[in-house]
């Protein structure tokens, strides 16, 4: 008999299809927030840059821009930011990026909660840790954030966060149910200026969220049937921005896709190898996420055919390509939207196989992986077949 349990995230509220400056002003009112801080990216700051607009359509409310977060969210920003929060006295944070703005703004409310002013001091907050990780349980949480996403990580969705520990060069996690935007806003317009391999690239992050949660072993009503209708609106969504970049319906879609295909992750069953192997990549090796998605999916969905072929082949159909495999249609949907589907093309070379393997066995999605990863090996063989 199924049986499981399902976790709600502590989310208050999803706003879609309205514009972003409508959407925070009525957020701020409602919360009673008073003194808004945007963090954001160099790229998006400044009077031209969609954070320097939307810090002057704001007004008074809003009390300044943070724009020091760089790719993979390094813990040095996060520190910067949260430090940044406190000297502007600010109430709400705004996070308007792609993944790496809204992880690091996650932890930056960790941060100001438990007063962290060094880098190195975010350790024993990370998960995992061990014997000497601190009691989340008796952080007293205060600063809280709103994010606009302007790419389709999903990030947002989530009360969990990837930062990276530079002098490790590792990618860490961080999590607390507070950490989850307390609302966010799907303004397909705010997006109109992201790169399109950007856009596509996280898009296919999407797409990944959506297949290895249908990919795994572990059934979830709730789960399964979100990541069904997130992957089929993706599939469509993602083709037609390819055509029409300005299609703000097409992007809306995109969007709406992205978030039922991660909405479902808060049935806590975990995702697949794809994402060990992608955090892997983007911590240590500097590859984008998204294009992780596009080389490590359909190598990983090959290596794991032979379990529960059923799984696959529902996966195929709502790419609608019931033609091929699962991984065969994964791969041609990455192709079709001029995106790299294999490891030379993000310079990843077989003599880093062992080490990337290495690694990667240390992450959570190893274990949740369908087909079972006995060692390095397993992980070595996967890459092999990103190989091309």
């Amino acid at each position: 008999m199924l049986n499981g349990i399902h976790r709600n995230s502590l989310q208050e509220q999803v706003i879609y299809g309205r514009p972003m400056l409508d959407a925070l002003t009525g957020l701020a009112e409602g919360f009673g927030a008073k003194r808004l801080m945007i963090t954001s990216t160099a790229a998006l700051a400044g009077p031209a840059g969609l954070a320097g607009r939307l810090a002057g359509d704001l007004g008074s409310i809003c009390v300044g821009v943070f724009s020091g977060i760089s790719a993979h969210s390094p813990r040095e920003s996060v520190i910067a930011g949260a430090k940044e929060a406190r000297r502007l006295d600010a109430d709400l944070l705004v996070a308007l990026g792609g993944g790496s703005v809204i992880d690091a703004t996650k932890v930056m409310q960790l941060a100001v909660w438990a007063g962290i002013e060094r880098p190195e001091n975010l350790g024993p907050y990370r998960a995992g840790r061990g014997p000497d990780r601190a009691d989340l349980s008796k952080l007293v949480p205060g600063i809280r954030m709103v994010a606009v996403p302007t790419t389709l990580s999903a990030a947002e969705f989530t009360p969990f966060a990837g930062v990276t520990d530079t002098a490790r060069r590792a990618k860490e996690s961080y999590g607390h149910p507070l950490m989850a935007p307390r609302a966010v806003v799907l303004d397909p317009a705010a997006t109109i200026s992201t790169p399109p391999q950007l856009w596509l690239s996280t898009g296919m992050k999407a797409v990944d969220h959506a297949v290895e949660q249908l990919c795994n072993p572990t059934r979830s009503p709730y789960a399964d049937a979100l990541a069904q209708a997130g992957l089929s609106g993706l599939a469509r969504g993602l083709v037609a921005t390819k055509a029409r970049p300005g299609d703000l319906e097409a992007r809306l879609e995109c969007q709406i896709g992205m978030w039922l295909a991660m909405a479902g992750a808060s049935s806590g069953r975990g995702l697949g190898a794809s994402h060990a192997i992608g955090h892997t990549l983007g911590g240590s090796y500097g590859v984008p996420h998204g294009l992780t998605s596009c080389i490590a999916l359909p190598a990983v969905l090959r290596w794991n055919e032979s379990v529960a072929p059923e799984r696959q082949k529902l996966v195929a159909e709502l790419l609608e390509r019931p033609d091929l495999s699962a991984s065969d249609a994964v791969k041609t949907l990455a192709q079709r939207l001029d995106l790299p589907t294999d490891l030379a093309a993000v310079g990843i070379r077989p003599d880093q196989f062992r080490a990337i393997a290495e690694h990667t066995l240390h992450d959570q999605g190893v274990r949740s992986n369908p087909r079972p990863i006995n060692g390095a090996d397993d992980i070595v063989e996967i890459l092999e077949l990103a190989s091309g």
